[in-house]
């Protein structure tokens, strides 16, 4: 495998060489030029599969670089060093990433062997993987015909509370068994069906089935909370809580088990609707929640004006928070909030011992995320809590 080093100090570049030799790296290319590194790779990206990359150059800096290496569809892993401060190697981070590069690392100078061998030993990262291979649209006519056919189902992310380790609930996540390109991820389609007014029939479709699953785990004993997602769509339909009270009465389920979580960014487009649907939901005892928090506009006001029950903390706030001083920042600022407010608080994005220690430390009073358990089907949700109780037992063991 080829290595690409990018900086304007040759002392840098020769310290990389050094560092990565040692680790067993021979083939590697330095440049004290960004551009001649570009030109490098115009010929031979599909051979290079790691560019370290410094931002602060002259002629051509890393911002500019980034955008440079998403034009040549630069498909390998990409490491980013820089003497500046975190918040800016974080933000050219996040840029990179939504630019759908492969970001595999961010480190600060002097960049040590330890750090370079850590930052290696990470796989590639699954969601940008994910993402590259997304290459199929759906229509909407192709997305109508599956709703139809009974093609969307139902898939379950578990929730447990931090601090006793039970199982609390789960969200329900919908997927599309597709008969060519088998299951299909809700990112590839939920714009498509809000855009067409399919929403309202793919949501009816998951609260059937959370209910109907929420009363199965009951009567072998498993008493969780389903949470659901809803549109702005569904919100705008003043007939939605009667039609969700005659749906758990036919289920057999207290809607007391239900949470429907509402994206903060959709939830004011139109709000007396809004406010009106989901005041009488509360009334009926559906439980609320302030889904992806902190990644609007307007949470603040919408804490203050809807009654919800619950924050659930983004994952982008929370996978790293122990490693981040304003990932910290932000969190505990939330989950004070939700304090003084009498909410309780989810963190997704939970993805190692170091987030579930962070929030276990602060009182957050639940968690989900590949930490705890990737989206399980349904008939496995049951199975997989027998063996987490184990497993709960053993990370209590484990040394932080």
């Amino acid at each position: 495998m080829q290595i690409v080093l990018i900086d304007d100090e040759a002392f840098a570049l020769r310290l990389l060489e050094r560092q990565l030799a040692n680790l067993g790296f021979a083939e590697v290319h330095s440049h004290t030029r960004a551009q001649d590194a570009l030109d490098m790779l115009g010929d031979n990206a599909s051979k290079v599969g790691i560019v370290f990359c410094d931002l602060q150059m002259p002629e051509m800096d890393g911002v500019e670089l980034v955008r440079h290496l998403a034009r040549i569809e630069y498909a390998g892993r990409l490491i980013l060093i820089s003497g500046e401060n975190r918040q800016i190697l974080k933000t050219v981070t996040e840029l990179a990433r939504a630019h759908r590069l492969d970001v595999a690392g961010a480190l600060q100078k002097p960049v040590t062997q330890e750090q370079i061998r850590d930052v290696l030993g990470k796989r590639p990262s699954e969601k940008i993987a994910a993402e590259a291979d997304a290459t199929r649209s759906y229509g909407a006519d192709e997305l109508a015909h599956a709703i139809e056919r009974g093609q969307m189902i139902d898939y379950y992310q578990p929730k447990v509370d931090i601090g006793s380790g039970a199982v609390v609930g789960v969200e329900a996540l919908v997927r599309w068994q597709h008969p060519e390109d088998g299951i299909v991820a809700p990112a590839r389609f939920i714009e498509v069906a809000e855009q067409h007014d399919l929403i309202d029939d793919l949501t009816r479709i998951m609260l059937t089935c959370a209910l109907r699953r929420a009363r199965a785990w009951r009567e072998v004993g498993l008493g969780l909370s389903v949470a659901v997602n809803v549109s702005m769509d569904n919100l705008c339909r003043l007939d939605f809580p009667d039609w969700l009270v005659a749906i758990a009465g036919h289920e057999g389920v207290p809607l007391s088990t239900l949470v429907l979580e509402v994206t903060e960014g959709k939830l004011m487009k139109n709000p007396l609707a809004a406010l009106d649907v989901l005041t009488r939901l509360r009334l009926k005892h559906v439980g609320l929640s302030i889904d992806d928090f902190g990644t609007g506009y307007s949470s603040l006001a919408q804490l203050r004006d809807v009654p919800f029950t619950e924050l659930k903390i983004d994952r982008s706030f929370v996978h790293g928070v122990a490693h981040d001083s304003s990932l910290q920042t932000i969190v505990e600022a939330s989950l004070d909030i939700a304090r003084q407010l009498e909410m309780k608080t989810v963190a997704e994005g939970v993805e190692d011992r170091a987030d579930w220690d962070f929030l276990r430390d602060r009182a957050c009073d639940a968690a989900q995320g590949y930490f705890v358990a990737r989206p399980l089907p349904a008939d496995e949700i049951f199975a997989w809590a027998g063996n987490w109780e184990t497993r709960y037992r053993d990370i209590g063991r484990m040394p932080t």
